[in-house]
């Protein structure tokens, strides 16, 4: 690799740096010692010399004479030239310095005089501006003028139709933690502690069916500190899901619950909750995936079950359950419930589990209302395509099943339920155990390289 040239290189300075410069001297012009030299081109030595010589007038010299007059002529010749020469060198500073002193004299005039007319064209621009001005202006009359609470009644609502300037030095975390906290309570039970979120302005607490476990009653915290006794109202243990009322007289802060089909990947999460005991803990991240089938076990009696749910490296660890996963805007979109872990460290790996707000609501109002909680069943079994696009491959159908009854058949490809994606067949256990049975569902399949909807009313799991 070649060097870089250096600011300093004479190779990279200009010309006139680089021995392009003479001193005058140089320049060829003469010097004292080249005129007072005799000029040999004028001499030829091979011709005679005269006696004497004539000159123009007519006068005759001897060549003594000649030489003698030569020499003084050509001495007072380069003592002439010398002195010119000076004269000349002292003069030409002079006239130089005051060339520069009369163009920035010109100069400083121009720069006036045009300084000076745009002066002038911005005065009569203004006075125009108030000639117009004040021929808009009404004549003043005899009315009092106004009070200051009358123009401030004026301006008044001038003022408030301008949008107001959010405050940008609020972090987002710190403002979603503001806004979020005062909704989310420590719940601690004779077995351990978990976290929960205000439901309603009646005083419900949603929370984990595993938080409050077999218990009755259980211990609330506030966020302001405020201690309160709690009454279990009901929990389905196969969501994973219970709700806690809130007795005596005591002030809270309702949550704000967004939709689910609001939630997108990479969108920020911010989970609040109780870690190991830790009331009040505030952690973020971001939402890794939507609608995860996650299965796990039932609580009561530890049957399997699976419910789709939010994904998020939010750090969320034990007592973090129940407690809520909100987005920017300071709305619960879920409630953290579960991590994964290697089996070895039990504590957060960025991979955690929250119940979608759109399942937290449903269940909550059929816990409150006294709703069954029985599990919708389609009748099928099948298994992920190995190749193609994806979806439920169904593998068998049982008989006099709902999904007998509705058409569907072995080699159906399963891709939708009411218009939501299936990608495989834990999408689509989670969508029917999450329906009440009775419900009718609309599933899309692909069968025979077409696109099919069947019209299925569920039944209820374990009738069969």
């Amino acid at each position: 690799m070649e060097d870089m040239p250096n600011e300093n290189d004479s190779e990279d300075l200009a010309p006139n740096f680089h021995g392009a410069y003479r001193k005058p001297d140089e320049e060829g012009e003469p010097t004292n010692e080249q005129i007072s030299q005799p000029d040999k081109k004028f001499r030829d030595v091979s011709s005679p010399r005269f006696d004497y010589e004539i000159d123009s007038y007519g006068n005759v010299f001897s060549n003594d004479d000649l030489d003698r007059v030569s020499e003084e002529g050509i001495t007072g010749i380069a003592e002439s030239s010398s002195r010119d020469s000076r004269k000349s060198h002292f003069l030409s500073r002079p006239s130089f310095i005051a060339f520069i002193a009369l163009a920035l004299i010109l100069g400083g005039v121009l720069i006036g005089i045009y300084g000076w007319v745009e002066t002038e064209e911005i005065t009569i621009e203004e006075a125009e501006t108030s000639s117009a001005e004040s021929e808009s202006v009404p004549l003043a009359d005899n009315t009092p003028p106004e009070s200051e609470q009358d123009q401030q009644d004026e301006v008044g609502p001038l003022s408030h139709q301008s949008p107001s300037i959010p405050d940008e030095s609020i972090e987002p975390v710190t403002a979603v933690a503001l806004a979020v906290s005062p909704s989310v309570v420590r719940i601690d039970t004779s077995t351990g502690t978990g976290s929960g979120i205000i439901l309603d302005s009646s005083g419900r607490v949603v929370t984990n069916a595993h938080v409050v476990n077999s218990a009755r009653t259980v211990e609330i915290r506030l966020a302001d500190g405020t201690r309160a006794e709690g009454t279990v109202l009901g929990s389905d243990p196969n969501v994973d899901i219970a709700i806690v009322q809130i007795d005596g007289d005591v002030l809270f802060e309702k949550a704000n619950f967004a939709l689910s089909e609001t939630v997108q990947v990479g969108q920020l999460a911010v989970a609040i909750g109780s870690p190991f005991g830790l009331e009040q803990s505030v952690t973020a991240g971001i939402v890794s995936a939507v609608n995860r089938a996650v299965p796990h076990a039932n609580v009561i009696d530890g049957s399997p079950t699976i419910v789709e749910m939010i994904q998020t490296d939010a750090p969320i660890n034990p007592g973090n359950s129940g407690g809520a996963l909100a987005d920017r805007q300071g709305r619960v979109v879920g409630m953290n419930t579960s991590i994964r872990t290697d089996g070895i460290v039990s504590g957060n790996l960025g991979v955690g589990f929250a119940i979608p707000s759109d399942t937290i609501l449903l269940v909550a109002d059929r816990i409150v209302n006294g709703e069954s909680l029985d599990v919708g069943f389609l009748g099928v079994s099948g298994q992920n395509p190995a190749l193609g696009r994806a979806g439920a491959l169904i593998i068998d159908v049982v008989e006099d099943s709902p999904a007998w009854d509705g058409g569907l058949m072995p080699g159906d490809l399963v891709v939708s339920v009411d218009g939501f994606p299936i990608l495989g067949m834990s999408e689509l256990a989670a969508k029917i155990r999450i329906s009440s049975p009775g419900t009718e569902v609309e599933i899309g399949v692909i069968r025979n390289g077409e696109e099919a909807f069947f019209k299925v009313i569920l039944g209820t799991l374990g009738s069969n």
